[in-house]
């Protein structure tokens, strides 16, 4: 299958990331990829939220578990374990995506966002996240998040933002895969 780059946006101390065009039953799974993104508030966490069809807010019914591995650069430290905070039963909030970067100008987040078959007007919309970032606490950290959008609605836009200030840098694209 071939990836088909759709969109790509340049975060510049910007409040948001949003994806709200191309998003359709053109493909059947859509992958978001974000390069260095950059928290202007050190350890603000990187999320995510879905818009479904005809509707604002970014506050589409979620369902998700998140955990994390982890190791300090002093090789002093290290864990791997589930996340009670990046979980979501039923909730609306933005999904979290990363833990805490680090807001140094050394320091970021990447990963990638799996988004199945969101023009679906039948099943529920599954998603995965793998995310690395350089953390606040100089570690190196590893995010893995699975859910699932609880909307038979499709899904047509989704947005990323840090849960303090603004996305000082960052690449952000989006592709189709059919």
């Amino acid at each position: 299958m071939a990836m088909k780059l759709l969109a790509t946006e340049t975060a510049s101390d910007d409040a948001t990331v949003e994806f709200e065009s191309s998003i359709d039953s053109t493909y059947k799974l859509f992958i978001f990829k974000w390069f260095d993104a950059n928290p202007a508030t050190d350890g603000a966490i990187l999320g995510f939220q879905g818009n479904a069809s005809s509707q604002s807010g970014y506050n589409e019914t979620i369902t998700s578990t998140m955990f994390t591995a982890n190791q300090r650069e002093s090789d002093g430290d290290h864990a791997l374990g589930y996340v009670v905070a990046g979980d979501q039963a039923q909730g609306t909030a933005f999904q979290q995506i990363s833990r805490e970067p680090g807001g140094d100008a050394d320091q970021s987040t990447v990963g990638t966002l799996w988004l199945f078959n969101p023009s679906n007007t039948t099943y529920v919309k599954h998603f995965y996240v793998t995310d690395n970032e350089a953390f606040q606490g100089d570690y190196t950290m590893s995010t893995y998040v699975a859910g699932y959008f609880n909307v038979t609605a499709a899904i047509t836009n989704i947005q990323f933002k840090f849960s303090s200030g603004n996305i000082t840098a960052g690449t952000f694209k989006m592709y189709g895969v059919g």
